[in-house]
């Protein structure tokens, strides 16, 4: 059964944002242009615009793509991966199922993230986005702090609170922390994933 056009325009999108990933990644936020992801995609130049608008369009969602692994608009804390972490019943479990599902995300987002953070401080639409993918970040640590409090009996190391305790989690979880040891270092995400399990626990739990 031939695909129908939802699926042909699907397919299509699809195929830009893959195009687009690549070329941002190898060449930058400046070096790559809407010309250059068209070509790539073997779609024209109208068809990018028509369906994006703009080339900051087209980062962001390759950005929200990455981050969650599909197009589907799910909320991440809707995701099966966090309803897993908020329903796990073990503090010290919780905490080693948030460094999987940050390594999952980061080995996909980790080097799109580089590419926003890099061109944030010449333009400041992308400074926004950078910014509320932070905030993002945060509200999803937050949350899993406030049930991480609740499995630790209320009682979190040297008395941290579920804001502190979020602070800490964003910083260890975070695509900086993951790019200086993965990318820049050279760790395997795997021992990436471990050493952030082992940091939490040590850093929040008694």
């Amino acid at each position: 059964m031939p695909p129908t056009r939802a699926e042909k325009t699907l397919r299509t999108r699809r195929r830009m944002l893959d195009a687009a990933h690549r070329l941002f990644v190898e060449r930058g936020w400046t070096r790559t242009t809407v010309e250059d992801i068209a070509r790539a995609a073997e779609v024209g130049v109208q068809t990018v615009y028509f369906t994006f608008g703009t080339k900051r369009a087209v980062l962001k969602e390759v950005l929200d793509s990455a981050v969650a692994g599909d197009t589907d608009p799910v909320a991440t804390l809707d995701r099966p991966w966090a309803r897993a972490v908020l329903a796990e019943p073990s503090a010290a479990a919780q905490l080693a199922l948030q460094a999987a599902g940050a390594r999952q995300i980061l080995e996909r987002a980790a080097a799109v993230l580089e590419v926003v953070r890099a061109a944030a401080a010449a333009d400041p639409e992308l400074a926004e986005l950078w910014r509320t993918n932070e905030e993002q970040r945060h509200t999803v640590q937050l949350r899993f702090s406030e049930a991480l409090v609740e499995k630790a009996g209320g009682a979190l190391r040297d008395g941290a609170d579920a804001a502190s305790a979020a602070a800490v989690a964003t910083a260890l979880l975070g695509p900086e922390t993951y790019g200086s040891l993965v990318t820049a270092r050279g760790w395997e995400p795997s021992r990436w994933e471990g050493w952030a399990a082992d940091a939490l626990t040590r850093q929040l739990l008694r």
